[in-house]
């Protein structure tokens, strides 16, 4: 069974949404039959590719919140991240920036076997170690973490050889219904917007599997007891 989810790289309840997904199919009992892949939804596009700004700043210019405003909503995600076991989770002192780079370094990732360990890095660098992912220096250090090929990966970035990919990736999300992320998609039939809990997840792979998976009954040797309707039936011997 495959699951797709859609994230921007420095959206908050992304990295918390990834983390519920990841918990909730260690939860699974089937698991180890279930494929995930990571996908780009990028919502910084308008930004300026040269440089960084504050949370705070970012969430004043963009949406008109400031203050306590952005001190509140922030800190709660924080919040929900720690009690969720990602600690730390760092949101509101962070930068944000242009992340269209970012998401072609994951695409060129993806594409050389490294989709989850790609996203689980740069999630762990951007939220976990507040560290910048925007600049093509800040993808090659991800790169050498993952053992990508450094040249390889500078061409990439240089050429914009996954701008398109990258594109249209977001695009198909909103065929299929996404209006921002995270977005998931379970076995190509049910779209779940946000960052559910792990717990509704965990519901939605169970309904999913089963709805493809039905219970096969296996016929016995016709004489073993039963109980039904009416009451419980023991198997007459001669």
């Amino acid at each position: 069974m495959r699951v797709d989810i859609w994230s921007e790289v420095t959206c908050p309840w992304c990295g918390l949404g990834h983390h519920r997904l990841e918990q909730a199919v260690e939860r699974f009992e089937h698991a180890g039959g279930v494929e995930v892949v990571h996908h780009s939804f990028p919502l910084s596009s308008s930004f300026p590719e040269d440089r960084t700004f504050s949370v705070r700043e970012a969430l004043l210019r963009r949406h008109g919140v400031g203050g306590g405003q952005a001190e509140a909503s922030t800190r709660r995600i924080e919040a929900l991240a720690e009690a969720e076991g990602l600690s730390p989770y760092r949101v509101l002192d962070n930068q944000v920036g242009n992340t269209d780079l970012a998401h072609e370094f994951l695409a060129h990732a993806s594409a050389r076997g490294k989709n989850r360990e790609a996203w689980d890095a740069i999630f762990d660098t951007y939220f976990g170690k507040a560290e910048p992912v925007f600049s093509p220096d800040d993808l090659l250090a991800l790169s050498d973490t993952l053992g990508l090929d450094r040249e390889q990966t500078r061409q990439a970035l240089a050429q914009r050889r996954y701008r398109e990919q990258v594109r249209d990736d977001a695009a198909r999300a909103q065929r299929l219904g996404a209006t921002g992320a995270p977005f998931i998609v379970v076995d190509g039939r049910y779209g779940v917007p946000g960052a559910q809990d792990s717990g509704t997840l965990l519901h939605l792979l169970r309904t999913a599997w089963d709805d493809t998976h039905p219970l096969t009954p296996v016929a016995g040797g016709g004489d073993a007891p039963v109980c039904g309707s009416d009451g419980c039936a023991v198997p007459a011997h001669g």
